[in-house]
């Protein structure tokens, strides 16, 4: 006779969470670890998007996760919620936890350009030149945000 207890179907839910969550990976990078559909492709060479569930941002980290949640934008609400910098090159975690898609886009040239599904996450290559780039989301001209490189 199988006993089930409230904990049982915790751990199943859990269980089924991260067996469906280990499928998929974006174009253009590695296999993220909570990656659960294939991203939009970026449109330039130096961006990658890995588009996932909304899983912890260290959970996709190799270094600490304290640099990993340094590099992280969070989209809520229609705003954008970002690190006060991030290193030259980093990979720059986006996660959208509103209803809609957005994007995280260069104001001028193309050193990133991600789209973001509602409820999903997504990673891109923070440009290797130190400076203040602008960012936008395509979708809503309401929103802006500043992405300062060191």
């Amino acid at each position: 006779m199988l006993i089930r207890t409230k904990g049982t179907y915790v751990a199943l839910a859990a269980a089924v969470l991260l067996v469906s969550g280990c499928g998929a990976s974006g174009s253009g990078g590695s296999p993220s670890p909570a990656a659960a559909a294939p991203a939009t492709s970026a449109s330039s060479p130096s961006s990658a998007a890995v588009a996932g569930s909304l899983a912890p941002a260290s959970a996709a980290a190799t270094g600490s996760d304290t640099a990993a949640a340094a590099a992280t934008i969070h989209i809520k609400d229609f705003a954008y919620q970002g690190p006060a910098s991030v290193a030259a090159g980093a990979m720059v975690t986006v996660m959208n936890m509103d209803s809609q898609a957005h994007t995280v886009t260069a104001d001028e040239g193309s050193a990133f350009d991600v789209t973001i599904k509602a409820g999903q996450s997504a990673t891109f290559k923070a440009p290797d030149k130190a400076g203040t780039y602008g960012y936008h989301c395509t979708f809503h001209s309401n929103m802006h945000g500043m992405l300062v490189v060191k």
